[in-house]
């Protein structure tokens, strides 16, 4: 499992001839006010405390990874980011402001969590047909239930929504390299 030391083994092979002045990087689990605050469950262990601005020797900083699609794909007013992948990442901008939410914790059912239904491991339990119904349910709700005004689906299972509901903007990885050089023009609670 990919522990921090050994995600910069890798990545130092690749970024050896790059020039850059700062660092910004994507996790998959809780980050409060730049701070990884626990161990996320389908990676190793050491990323709570690991110091990426010594490591990298730039400053750096750290934040969710759907928080980094959001604030790549937010062109103003009212947003929300839906991230189907392992789980459900899930990041409301409301008017500039981000809120990083962890909806996969939530009850869907009385037998189960939103994870349990639109994860990864939901996707091969249920097929694709039901999870895409479970997947479509959970932006219906939170449609209305937030009142945003443009919403993007990404995460690596998002394309597999069939079919996708109107009014929505499939994004891609890209949109993560833009939150990250957007992440250090006004500071990483505010979109630009």
């Amino acid at each position: 499992m990919m522990t921090p030391r050994e995600m910069l083994r890798r990545m130092r092979p690749i970024i050896k001839n790059w020039h850059y002045h700062l660092v910004t990087v994507g996790f998959p689990g809780l980050v409060v006010d730049g701070r990884i605050v626990s161990e996320p469950a389908n990676l190793g262990h050491g990323w709570v405390g690991f110091d990426f601005a010594q490591a990298f020797s730039r400053p750096t900083r750290i934040m969710n990874d759907a928080v980094m699609q959001a604030l790549g794909g937010y062109e103003g007013g009212r947003m929300l980011f839906l991230g189907f992948g392992t789980a459900l990442g899930a990041v409301a901008i409301l008017d500039r402001q981000i809120y990083p939410m962890e909806l996969s914790h939530l009850p869907f059912t009385k037998r189960g969590l939103i994870q349990d239904y639109v994860g990864s491991d939901a996707l091969r339990r249920l097929g694709r047909k039901r999870w895409s119904a479970n997947a479509n349910t959970i932006i219906k709700h939170l449609r209305s239930i937030l009142d945003v005004h443009d919403i993007i689906i990404g995460g690596g299972n998002a394309w597999r929504i069939k079919p996708l509901p109107r009014r929505i903007r499939l994004g891609d990885n890209q949109l993560a390299f833009a939150g990250g050089f957007r992440a250090w023009r006004r500071g990483a609670r505010t979109a630009p």
